[in-house]
């Protein structure tokens, strides 16, 4: 009963952090920068003074679709970002440079969080078959089981990963932007406070997928136990 009591907890923390979010980016979207600059703008800006000319940026359909790739080497906006004069759009295009310029200096928890990434979508496929014929032959062998968890535990670590990795590239954006003077004062305020907002999102993600381990793992060991 406590673990549902606890991701049920989670679930509610989880939209009221993404409608927060939501709200704070539909608010900062609406106030526009002292210069006219453009997603795009301050994308291709802060990649050519951070020595990342090489790095491509994009436009790409959808809404907080924004995200790096470093297999090509592109910083892919979303459209209200790319094309947008705003804090919001600002924000956001510099935190997405900000993953560019760890991949450029080797940032170890980006690094780290590459590695992952085959690992955690073999386990995405492979976890809830896994956990069908696990409980199918439980009485034969738990070995599924125990598998089907390990390699969930994979995903959690994953979660837990992207936190530094997302705070970091803030971090990086944040006084890119403000040591450029694109932004000052009260307009730095609203862009912290929006990429604090988004990086909650992954605080809570990161909670929830430790909270459903904890269950997995109740659920398996408790039965055993019966």
């Amino acid at each position: 009963m406590l673990i549902w009591i606890i991701m049920g907890g989670i679930f509610i923390l989880s939209l009221i952090v993404q409608n927060s979010l939501k709200s704070k980016f539909a608010k900062y979207s609406r106030v526009p920068l002292g210069v006219p600059m453009a997603g795009r703008d301050i994308a291709m800006a802060m990649l050519q003074q951070n020595g990342c000319g090489d790095v491509q940026v994009t436009s790409v359909s959808g809404q907080l679709t924004d995200h790096f790739n470093p297999a090509n080497r592109t910083v892919n906006l979303s459209e209200p970002v790319y094309g947008t004069n705003s804090i919001a759009a600002a924000a956001v295009a510099a935190h997405e440079c900000g993953h560019a310029v760890q991949h450029k200096v080797g940032y170890s928890m980006l690094q780290l969080r590459t590695k992952l990434v085959p690992v955690v979508s073999f386990a995405s496929n492979t976890v809830n078959w896994l956990m069908i014929v696990g409980i199918m032959i439980i009485q034969i062998t738990p070995i599924p089981l125990y598998i089907a968890i390990g390699l969930f535990a994979c995903t959690v670590l994953f979660s837990f990963v992207t936190l530094p990795v997302e705070v970091d590239a803030s971090r990086r954006a944040i006084a890119w932007l403000e040591g450029s003077g694109i932004v000052s004062g009260e307009q730095l305020t609203y862009a912290k406070d929006a990429l604090h907002a988004a990086a909650y999102t992954y605080v809570v993600a990161a909670i929830g997928s430790l909270a459903t381990l904890l269950y997995y793992i109740a659920m398996i060991f408790g039965g055993n136990r019966r």
